[in-house]
């Protein structure tokens, strides 16, 4: 009775126009529309995010695609596999993409209009512009979102470097709507683009002007001839137009000078090769097209060719012509500037475009600069955190020595050293744990083998000296800070002197080992041996058998 009087009476027209707007809005903002910062649509945002968590970079070596949809469908798109590889496909088809961002190794389709063979098949890795496009990536400068699980981030959008939307263009048909964006030159985008921001406070004409002569039409991968550029300026003043694209085609004679042949070198962008083979042949069959006595595909990997031979007398100009108005080797292209912008469908013109680019360029670097400007200065703080415990060293040694652990020697610092909270934990917990208390004693009660004995007493246990089954030996404990590790190398010169200036300071006290800083003269530092240093000494001061040549 109460689920009775709970439910509400709700018009259905209603109810199917709110469902069908929310539909059509997941198709526009999650699905067809690329977006107008990076001109990529969410399911190759994910192939190109996925590839770069698997560590899928240009320099590495290839990985099999079934894997890469696999960690795709898993991970950041929950769709079918047939389509994830799909448009893994795309993105390494040069016919397609002006600039493929991924680098394919296998039969990934041709212009024929062959399929990519199974993914078990084939591998990719990343294009060096597709690394590009994640350049900064881990350095704060896009937001991520939880994926469709919860169970990991991925980014809205990719800090590239280089205006995608137009270099690569777009297609897609959404619901009520649909775009497509031609390819163009990157050169002439580039300079369009530094042109804008240079002259970024002239007016709006004169910077469209600049703009117009810099990118003076679209850039096809698959060559053309472009007939008329009104549609082209149109398009790219309003956002809509169009023009007419046609292939390239050259007229050879024959060896003996009686025949002529029509050779077509390019066709129109996305248009399929054997297609347009079997129209031809099919209107000759037909006889409406006139003139032709044979017609040959001699592709190869040198390049596109299609060699169309004539009948004696014929005049190729005539059969050329025949062949623009009955074949796609000319066909119409339409421009409709169509992208998200604020998670809104907006119809742009090509100065919009640029714009729209270089504010996020902009937010991008700013985004940037302030990650490492807060990384800096926590480098920093920490840093004079080093140099107050130089400068009251006495007072470090004795806090150090006295606790029993590296947790309560943090908490013991108190307000003579004037250290922060990060300060301690770095200094003390993270740095020193190996000169608390009780470590303090394994190294008192350390015996400094003389030569010969050591070597036997561990030969009989079936150790060695230093290693890590031996329990007496300095590398059998944890987190020991070796000097050939990845932290100790990244740390600076003054770095380096001043922790081992602590260190050598406090457990030279209790070895009777005097403390060497690190650009101490080779004279004054353990006899050198050709297996490496003096161990045993080394090893009680720093924590590690590792020779300090090494460093």
């Amino acid at each position: 009775m109460d689920q009775t009087q709970s439910r509400l009476p709700v018009n259905i027209e209603d109810e199917m126009k709110r469902s069908y707007m929310d539909y059509a809005m997941s198709v526009i903002i999650g699905r067809a529309l690329p977006d107008v910062r990076d001109g990529l649509k969410p399911a190759h945002r994910r192939v190109l995010y996925g590839m770069k968590t698997m560590g899928l970079s240009s320099t590495r070596g290839y990985r099999k695609c079934a894997k890469i949809v696999g960690e795709v469908m898993g991970n950041y798109h929950p769709h079918g596999d047939a389509a994830i590889y799909d448009t893994l496909a795309r993105l390494a088809q040069d016919f397609n993409m002006r600039h493929p961002l991924i680098d394919g190794q296998g039969n990934f389709g041709s212009v024929d209009g062959d399929p990519p063979a199974a993914m078990r098949y084939t591998e990719a890795r990343l294009e060096a512009l597709g690394d590009e496009m994640m350049t900064d990536l881990d350095k704060e400068t896009v937001d991520f979102v939880p994926n469709y699980d919860e169970t990991t981030e991925e980014p809205t959008v990719l800090p590239t470097p280089f205006p995608n939307l137009l270099v690569n263009g777009s297609a897609g048909i959404a619901v009520g709507m649909a775009t497509s964006i031609p390819p163009h030159n990157m050169r002439e985008v580039i300079d369009g683009v530094i042109g804008v921001i240079e002259h970024r406070h002239a007016p709006k004409e004169e910077r469209f002007r600049l703009l117009m002569q810099a990118v003076p039409a679209p850039d096809f991968p698959s060559g053309g001839t472009i007939v008329g550029r009104a549609g082209i300026v149109r398009a790219y003043k309003t956002g809509r137009g169009g023009f007419t694209l046609r292939g390239k085609a050259t007229f050879e004679e024959s060896k003996k000078g009686d025949r002529t042949s029509i050779v077509v070198t390019e066709i129109p962008y996305q248009i399929n090769k054997a297609t347009l083979v079997g129209e031809i042949a099919e209107l000759v069959r037909e006889k409406k097209i006139e003139g032709i006595s044979d017609l040959r595909d001699e592709s190869s990997r040198d390049g596109m060719r299609i060699v169309i031979e004539l009948k004696r007398g014929e005049l190729p100009d005539v059969v050329l012509n025949n062949l623009y108005q009955h074949t796609k080797l000319q066909t119409s292209y339409g421009i409709t500037l169509l992208a998200i912008v604020g998670a809104r469908p907006k119809v742009l013109t090509l100065l919009e475009t640029v714009e729209l680019f270089v504010e996020f360029r902009r937010d991008v670097v700013r985004r940037r600069t302030e990650f490492e400007l807060r990384k800096a200065e926590a480098r920093a703080h920490i840093l004079e955190g080093l140099r107050i415990a130089l400068d009251h060293l006495d007072a470090v040694i004795t806090l150090i020595r006295g606790s029993r652990n590296p947790v309560e020697a943090r908490y013991r610092t108190h307000d003579p050293l004037a250290w922060t909270g990060e300060q301690r934990h770095h200094d003390v917990v993270e740095r020193q744990p190996r000169l608390a208390h009780e470590r303090a004693q394994r190294v008192r009660a350390t015996k400094s083998p003389q030569p010969g004995d050591g070597k036997a007493a561990h030969r009989a246990k079936g150790t060695s000296v230093g290693s890590p089954r031996d329990p007496s030996s300095p590398m059998s404990t944890s987190r020991r800070m070796s000097p050939s590790s990845s932290q100790w190398s990244k740390r600076t010169r003054s770095e380096k002197n001043s922790q081992i200036a602590l260190e050598a300071a406090i457990v030279g006290n209790a070895s009777n080992t005097p403390a060497m800083p690190y650009s101490s003269p080779p004279a004054s530092r353990p006899k050198m041996t050709n297996s490496g240093c003096s161990r045993s000494a080394f090893a009680i001061t720093f924590g590690t058998t590792m020779c300090p040549s090494t460093w």
